[in-house]
């Protein structure tokens, strides 16, 4: 992932309008002598859908709490995805501990088939028509760090001239 693209999303956090989604909420039980006591997790993903996304984990003893904490977490952990005509730059794979994710762009009209965890990425971040598919663990923990580890992945053309030290007027013009 380059530090410089997730450098420049964090600055511009407060700037973007940003929608947040609940990507899957856990209630712990700790038993002890006194009995048990419930507490809760939660996954969220913020995006402004226009290229920019972040997740984030919470964790309360109450829900909305949870969820709140998850999304102030989540806006420290934006990064920004190239997106092509509504859909990813090339193939990818992610990996995230037992999870394991292929995402293909696909054609105008395709819609996001993805399911679950990753379906909540992917539409935060923007991307209207991908193919994807979960391998592995179905956690959403995992499918959700896997996603992101495949967006970090994606460059687009532009960003390839520029470590490349060409000019794509020179490419595409002669």
């Amino acid at each position: 992932m380059a530090k410089s693209n997730r450098k420049e999303a964090v600055k511009s956090s407060s700037d973007i309008e940003l929608k947040d989604r609940l990507v899957a909420i856990n209630r712990v039980t700790k038993v002890t002598k006194g009995g048990r006591t419930f507490s809760f997790s939660a996954i969220v993903v913020v995006g402004n859908e226009a290229g920019v996304v972040g997740h984030g984990l919470g964790k309360a003893k109450e829900v909305t709490e949870a969820i709140s904490k998850a999304v102030e977490d989540a806006k420290k952990n934006l990064i920004n995805v190239p997106i092509i005509n509504n859909t990813l730059p090339h193939e990818v794979i992610g990996k995230a501990d037992g999870g394991h994710i292929f995402m293909k762009p696909a054609s105008e009209g395709t819609g996001v088939i993805a399911g679950g965890a990753m379906r909540a990425v992917l539409e935060s971040a923007g991307i209207h028509n991908v193919l994807a598919k979960s391998k592995g663990s179905s956690n959403p923990h995992n499918v959700v760090k896997a996603t992101f580890d495949a967006l970090s992945q994606l460059k687009d053309a532009n960003a390839i001239a520029r470590k490349r030290g060409v000019s794509l007027d020179k490419v595409f013009n002669g």
